[in-house]
């Protein structure tokens, strides 16, 4: 082990490494702990704004609003719905399509993965989009949230170096043994890449999760995912609170809109440990190399 030497330098330039990673803790704290102390406070101190980082007058009003709410949970059923089904979809469909672009001897590599990098930078649009997902009478069903969303070329680019990355002489003794291209991915390549799977699950479902433009596009009133809820709040058109003035109906919308954001961060973060230690190597050694 090399030997660390508590050097003047060496113990300025710690310092400044953790006054930013400390720095960089507090600006992603303050605002979530603020919402979480808008959400449980009441009405007064919200309006002559003294609530910061603590409750005041706490109170469970705003929660009892979004969750008496007619189609809150139903929005919350979609949104998992989008999230758990369309990550599936997602990871079978990209590992489906990035293995056979892991192999450099495949007719075609480099002309399809040049497309797909085209892809990242280029796109139909808007409304090309809109005419296909119609004509394959897409729009106005939930699969307008999980099938054109299938395949994302920066998740897939990682996952194809990460499946480069797998020593081919594995394959190779595979083969000899009479393992199909099918039974190597299912049974060897895939429990080896643990890692770039979480890495790009947690992008799929963090996308699928806060997602609210497509769903605006593409769906019904009643399939909407919970960020609709929260958007249709912002935007006001959705009726919040009953109280009696303008300035205390808009301070009820903050609250209400403070723990609509709590309850739909909360499943993200209490998630994100787990997948942590796999995200952060599947990110480093999936990544495209120089």
């Amino acid at each position: 082990m090399q030997k660390r030497y508590h050097t003047l330098e060496n113990i300025i330039f710690d310092a400044i490494v953790y006054l930013v990673m400390a720095f960089v803790l507090i600006c992603c704290l303050v605002p979530f702990i603020y919402m979480l102390a808008v959400s449980f406070s009441g009405t007064k101190p919200l309006i002559n704004g003294e609530v910061f980082l603590w409750p005041k007058d706490f109170t469970l009003d705003s929660y009892k609003q979004i969750f008496t709410y007619p189609n809150f949970f139903k929005a919350y059923g979609n949104t998992f719905l989008y999230a758990v089904g369309g990550t599936a979809i997602a990871l079978i469909m990209t590992s489906l399509m990035a293995y056979p672009l892991s192999k450099t001897f495949l007719w075609g590599n480099k002309f399809f993965t040049k497309m797909v990098v085209v892809t990242m930078f280029f796109s139909g649009g808007l409304i090309p989009n809109y005419l296909l997902l119609n004509s394959l009478h897409l729009v106005g069903t939930r699969a307008a949230m999980l099938m054109p969303f299938a395949i994302n070329s920066f998740n897939l680019i990682i996952l194809i170096n990460f499946f480069r990355s797998i020593p081919n002489e594995i394959e190779e003794a595979a083969l000899i043994d009479g393992l199909g291209y099918f039974g190597i991915l299912r049974r060897i390549v895939l429990p080896l890449s643990t890692a770039a799977i979480a890495t790009i699950g947690l992008y799929y479902a963090v996308f699928f999760w806060n997602d609210w433009f497509n769903s605006l596009i593409y769906l019904k009133s009643d399939q909407y995912p919970v960020m609709m809820f929260l958007r249709n709040i912002v935007n006001g058109t959705m009726v919040i609170g009953t109280g009696s003035g303008s300035a205390e109906k808009t301070t009820i919308a903050i609250s209400v809109k403070s723990a609509v954001i709590i309850t739909s961060t909360v499943p993200i973060i209490v998630i994100y440990p787990f997948l942590q230690k796999f995200f952060v190597k599947g990110l480093t050694i999936g990544g495209v190399k120089g």
